[in-house]
């Protein structure tokens, strides 16, 4: 039997209502990063039992834990209080970025090869004229 709390269970509708809270954010972004809950809570400082109740919107973390909380999962304190800016998917990871780059790059590097010969081909047709 599949548990209520397995995301892979989830609709979309569901996973759209998760981040209307504090404790769905915080479940999003911990998703996001990969990290279980027993991991997460580890890394805090905290018991499982603590983040549970904080992802299930039972309590709510100090400013303090917030703060280490955001930093943890890459997500801004502000995305995390009231879900404005950002979501922890909307962005790239660094590498991506990188990836992407330099495929332009050798894109680039192509047209240029290619006009540099276009260029040769002119240069010669008007040297032989």
């Amino acid at each position: 039997m599949m548990s209520p709390f397995d995301p892979s269970t989830k609709t979309d509708a569901e996973h759209a209502d998760m981040n209307d809270t504090l404790g769905g954010r915080i479940v999003s972004a911990r998703e996001t990063a990969g990290l279980t809950t027993a991991q997460l809570a580890r890394r805090l400082g905290v018991k499982s039992a603590t983040l549970q109740n904080w992802e299930s919107d039972r309590s709510e973390p100090r400013s303090n834990k917030l703060f280490m909380l955001a930093g943890l999962l890459n997500v801004s304190p502000t995305w995390l209080i009231n879900g404005l800016g950002e979501s922890p998917g909307e962005t790239l990871p660094a590498r991506t970025e990188v990836t992407i780059a330099r495929e332009q790059l050798v894109e680039l590097r192509g047209q240029i090869e290619k006009l540099t010969g276009s260029i040769d081909q002119v240069l010669a047709r008007l040297d032989g004229a």
